[in-house]
């Protein structure tokens, strides 16, 4: 019987691969592991079962070194270094069968059945009063309704301080100032709230002047942007030429 023996101590750092899918795992392996005990933890990796295994081990740069056929040798008793790669072959499993989804059958629930499930994230949340059903003061929800007020009144005011064809400054958070003419000041159909249509000067909006096939304004593609009364100030305003984009409008 051949004697088997660790060449080097401890841990040793390879690549799983399979013939059973197309991905590659990383792990770390003590070199005293038998190979029976590899296939073991390698059942997880792979869905093969350690009896269907054929272990190849490969170096660096894919060169075949050895067959890991010795259930009873030491990991270590072979030449696997640190980026070796081991291969799993089972020819009982079809390559890919495991990834291809459409096999798998769909677990799907009605937000009906879900509100009525008491082990629900939403349900624990709620037990809990976590999140938004965390509770709140009366003199809390009090101050947050005022604040709400006040800024729906701030933004009202400042919406009604402009009018069609005034020229304005457009301050986006984290972007550069941009000039431009106010087309549209008013509600609309993709977000709730007060609205300022933008025409500027430059091919720096996202749109035309229409939002989900509702026309609000006119003006070229790409010059046209719809912003919060709170980010545009009108003014004596001249056209200025700029170069940048903003990501940050509707």
């Amino acid at each position: 019987m051949t004697d088997y023996q660790i060449q080097t101590a401890s841990i040793v750092n390879v690549t799983i691969t399979s013939s059973v899918n197309s991905f590659g795992t990383e792990k770390r392996f003590g070199k005293d592991l038998t190979i029976i005990e590899l296939k073991g933890k390698c059942e997880v990796l792979t869905g093969s079962k350690s009896g269907n295994m054929k272990l190849e081990l490969y170096d660096k740069n894919d060169k075949l070194l050895a067959h890991l056929d010795n259930d009873a040798a030491m990991l270590g008793s072979y030449p696997c270094d640190d980026g070796c790669r081991i291969h799993i072959v089972d020819n009982t499993i079809k390559a890919g069968e495991f990834e291809d989804v459409s096999q798998v059958e769909k677990f799907e629930l009605t937000e009906e059945e879900y509100l009525k499930r008491p082990d629900s994230v939403r349900a624990y949340k709620e037990r809990m009063k976590l999140g938004r059903f965390a509770e709140i003061s009366p003199e809390e929800k009090k101050r947050q309704e005022e604040e709400k007020e006040q800024k729906e009144k701030e933004e009202k005011e400042r919406a009604d301080s402009m009018k069609i064809g005034d020229r304005c400054e457009v301050t986006v958070p984290k972007q550069p100032t941009r000039r431009g003419e106010v087309l549209y000041v008013g509600t609309t159909e993709f977000q709730p709230g007060l609205w300022v249509g933008v025409k500027y000067d430059e091919p720096l909006g996202k749109n035309d002047g229409s939002v989900k096939g509702k026309r609000y304004f006119t003006c070229p593609p790409k010059y046209g942007g719809f912003v919060k009364p709170g980010q545009v100030t009108v003014g004596d305003f001249p056209e200025e030429g700029m170069d940048f984009s903003d990501d940050d409008e509707m």
